[in-house]
This record gives C-alpha cells, sequence and structure tokens, in this order.
C-alpha cells in the first residue's frame, strides 16, 4: 500500500471518528457536551497499560522460545 493512501485512509477514518465526537454545537458551548472526559481519560489509560503488557508477554514468551 502506498504511503499517500494509506495517509489518505488514517485522516478519513480520523475525521470520521473526531466529528461525531465534537463536544460544541456553537451557542451553547460545552454545557451539552456528550464527552466525559474522566472516562475518555480512563480508556485511554487502559488501552496504553493493556498496550504494554501485551507487549512484554510477547517479548517473554518470544525469549523463552529461543
Amino acid at each position: 500500500m502506498k504511503k499517500s493512501s494509506l495517509l489518505l485512509f488514517g485522516l478519513v477514518l480520523f475525521f470520521s471518528v473526531a466529528l461525531p465526537l465534537h463536544a460544541y454545537d456553537g451557542a451553547e458551548g460545552c454545557v451539552n457536551s456528550p464527552e466525559n472526559p474522566t472516562a475518555i481519560l480512563a480508556a485511554v489509560g487502559s488501552a496504553g497499560a493493556f498496550f504494554v503488557s501485551a507487549r512484554a508477554r510477547i517479548k517473554a514468551r518470544r525469549d523463552s522460545t529461543k
């Protein structure tokens, strides 16, 4: 896959996720925000912790088979 098509796909994916999560409707500010910052931070933190632990397990398994 070419870099340009991969970049285009990444941008389309980013905007398709980011636009529905946009919190402001202009007049109201963030009064009617659909986002819960604590839940979003918890999800991002959990995903990061899972990634680190999964990478460590894969590395340990790979090292033990040598």
